[in-house]
């Protein structure tokens, strides 16, 4: 017997996707599809957006764009939607191969700025003055550099910097998040609520226009 029951989608969409201009987004580059296995390769090779240069570097694809995709080419499909109703495409330059030299020099930049940045820090809190009070108070002589506080101290530094960023290189020595990663992903959210907001605004004025 054939059933009569109508095809189901169960459906995830990523929150923001990272696609090169002037590709096209088919569904199964922005969601998590499950679905009866004769409607799968349909379904994944579905043609859902082709950016176009006016469109910036951020598009917002709501659930109603796909929605309508879908019933064009299966009129029946029951979708069942989990999570966020719209995704974020985030639209950037095809990728080149990194440059060495202006790797070389952005890591020399900070660098220096890094060094000078400690070393007026240091200037201004007098910390060559305190430790050489530290070492007479210690010693009970005074030298105009007391190496044997200056270069555990100034070790201390880097080591101090490492375990605070959790990173060596590419080397992370537990799963924690870093600080820095931790405001980083902080900003990004914040950057993408923003972009989500502004794209509906645009959206109810085109509306408003038609």
């Amino acid at each position: 017997m054939m059933s009569n029951t109508l095809p189901i989608l169960y459906m995830r969409l990523r929150r923001v996707v990272q696609i090169t201009r002037g590709r096209t987004v088919k569904l199964k580059d922005i969601a998590e599809l499950v679905t009866p296995p004769e409607y799968e390769d349909t379904l994944d090779d579905l043609i859902i957006y082709t950016p176009i240069r006016r469109d910036g570097n951020r598009v917002l694809i709501d659930m109603i764009l796909i929605t309508n995709r879908i019933r064009e080419v299966i009129p029946s499909m029951q979708i069942q939607l989990f999570g966020e109703p719209h995704v974020l495409l985030e639209i950037g330059p095809i990728r080149r191969r990194s440059s060495l030299p202006l790797i070389a020099l952005v890591w020399v930049v900070l660098f220096i700025g890094a060094g000078l940045t400690i070393m007026n820090f240091h200037a201004d809190v007098s910390m060559a003055a305190v430790h050489k009070r530290i070492y007479e108070m210690i010693t009970g002589r005074s030298v105009e550099r007391p190496l044997l506080l200056q270069i555990p101290y100034s070790i201390g530094i880097g080591v101090g910097m490492i375990l605070f960023f959790n990173h060596l290189f590419k080397k992370k020595f537990n799963e924690e998040p870093s600080p820095l990663e931790v405001e980083m992903f902080m900003y990004q959210e914040n950057v993408n609520q923003y972009v989500i907001m502004e794209e509906y605004q645009k959206k109810k004025e085109s509306v408003k226009v038609k």
